[in-house]
Parts: structure tokens; sequence; C-alpha cells
């Protein structure tokens, strides 16, 4: 009996299945309310249209876990895809391309990792610089054109993008191979289990032996890899790259999957089903508000409500206290 009151009060407050709960309900009152939602053909269009930002969601799940935040995401999400197409569509062979902006993304996302683990600048300070430096380099030194055009000579991947497969759009399927490979990695190895330790007290993680530094690298190297692989998967769906994407709100969208999800930012909590319902929660929500006709400006409104609500109940639920309150915090 005290087994089961205890599990009824952890259902209680759990921030995930408060948002299940508040998803269904949202879910059904379109259903019935809004004409043409409950269709194959618009369901199958939400999932297309949040496929890139939950792949997101998975990369700044990876930092948030372990008690960072990366404002670098969009960034990297645009630059080093769209150096791939500028190469391609300048003359230059798409192995060596993809090698160029492969180096790119590694190199940048160790020095990145560097500053957070070993200099110690707050992943705040530090990926919101580093993310300026990364977009202003692609424009100054990458790209002729604000949006980079496909070129033929990469129609040898554009299946990750393009096309369909039993009906359901490519990039969905890149989404669940996405979600399958790091719900893999941060529950069945072992560098994902220090990233949960490090989240939960960095210092007690020291204590116990785990290299916490290079782990914290690592973290953002892998970070980085899955948001150029988003890049990827959105230029091949829309068959060009708009480098200045990185200034739209979609980097707040991406912190509102993590946290509406349920992934504390206090670290060492959640994972790939949080991610999987923010993004589904924030798809439907934009389906919904799309449909009923209601303005751009005004959908940031009301995203950004949400957002300020979802960081309240996560102080809440997740609270911070003196012992786990240090560097790396957002």
């Amino acid at each position: 009996m005290a087994v089961a009151v205890m599990k009824l009060k952890a259902l209680k407050f759990s921030q995930f299945w408060i948002v299940v709960v508040i998803f269904i309900l949202m879910f059904l009152t379109f259903s019935v309310l809004l004409p043409g939602f409950l269709t194959e053909l618009n369901l199958i269009a939400l999932l297309q249209n949040v496929s890139i930002l939950g792949i997101l969601g998975l990369s700044m799940a990876i930092i948030v876990i372990g008690r960072g935040i990366d404002l670098s995401t969009v960034s990297m999400l645009a630059v080093p895809p769209g150096l791939v197409l500028q190469m391609v569509q300048d003359g230059h062979s798409v192995p060596m391309a993809f090698l160029a902006a492969l180096g790119l993304v590694i190199l940048f996302s160790l020095i990145v990792g560097w500053f957070v683990a070993y200099a110690e600048v707050p992943s705040l300070y530090t990926t919101l610089g580093a993310g300026i430096f990364l977009a202003g380099l692609g424009q100054s030194a990458f790209f002729t054109l604000d949006v980079v055009q496909w070129s033929p000579e990469l129609d040898v991947i554009a299946w990750v993008g393009r096309g369909d497969l039993l009906g359901v759009p490519k990039p969905v399927f890149m989404f669940a191979l996405a979600v399958i490979a790091i719900a893999i990695f941060l529950k069945k190895t072992k560098v994902g289990n220090f990233i949960y330790a490090i989240g939960d007290n960095p210092h007690a993680a020291r204590t116990a032996g785990i290299p916490t530094r290079p782990t914290i690298v690592f973290q953002y190297v892998l970070a980085g890899l899955i948001a150029a692989f988003a890049g990827i998967v959105m230029a091949a769906s829309i068959s060009s790259m708009p480098t200045r994407i990185y200034n739209s709100t979609l980097i707040y969208d991406v912190i509102l999957v993590v946290v509406l999800g349920g992934i504390g930012l206090s670290g060492g909590r959640g994972g790939v089903p949080n991610v999987i319902l923010g993004t589904v929660f924030i798809g439907t929500l934009i389906n919904g508000m799309t449909i009923l006709n209601i303005s751009y400006s005004a959908q940031n409104i009301i995203k950004g409500i949400v957002l300020l609500i979802a960081l309240l109940v996560d102080t809440k639920i997740n609270p911070r206290n003196e012992e786990t309150a240090q560097q790396g915090d957002v």
C-alpha cells in the first residue's frame, strides 16, 4: 500500500506526466474543434515539420542532462551543412565538402567544450558567443548568398530528407533513427551514464573518478554532430540551406522542447522520451495555431508564455541546492 501511494505521488509531481495529460487534452480539443486537424495528411505534415526540431532537441538534451546549455545549436545546424552545399556548388567534390564540414564541426565543438570544461566559462556565455562567431564566419567567409542551393551532385545523399517510406516522410525516419541511437547511448553506454552523473553532481562525479572534463568536451562534440546532421536532413528536404536561420526563434523552440518535455535544467534528469513528448507537444501546438490562422508574432507570444510556465514548473519540480548548484550551470 505504501509503495502504491509513493508511486501515485511520483506520478502527481512528475512534469512528464503533467505534460502528457495536457497534450492529450489539447490533441482531443483540436481534433474536435479544428476542421482538417485529425486527417492523415495533416498529421503526417505535422510530424515532418517537427522532425528537424526533434533532432535538435536530442542535441540540446545531451547538453542539458549534463547541466549545460547550447545556444550555438542553430548556427551548427546552418553553417556546416551550408558549407557542404556551397563547396559543391563551387566545384569541389562531395567527399571533400563533407570532410571540410566535419572538420569544422569537430574543431568548433572541441573549442566550445574546452572553454566550458577546462576554462570553466559558463556554457550559457560560451555557446552564445560561439554561436554568434560561427554564424558570422559563415556569412563573411563561406557563403555568397543567404540561401545556398542544393546541387545535383548532392542527390546521392538526398534520400536522408527527400521522399517517403511507406507513406511516411524521410525526415520522420531520420528523427526516429536519431531517437534510437541517442536512447542507446544515454542508457546503455558508460559515457552516457557519466553524463547523467556529471549533471546530477559534477563534484561527486569527479570524486568518484569520472573523467568529467573530457566527458563534457565529448558532450559538445556529439551535440554538434547531431545538430549538423539535422541541418543535412533539412537541406535535403527543402533543397537549400537558409543560412540566416540562426536569426529565427528556432533556438527558443529547441529549449522549449527540452524543458517542456521534462528534462530539468538542474541536470542529471530526463532522456529521449522527454524530447519526443516536447517535440510532439510543440508540433501539435504550432499546427493548431496555424490552422486557426494565428499570426507568427502571436504564435511567438504564446510559445513564450508556455516556455516561461515550463521554466517555472521546472524550478519547482527540479530545484537546485547549495550542493549541486556549481560551475557549468545555465
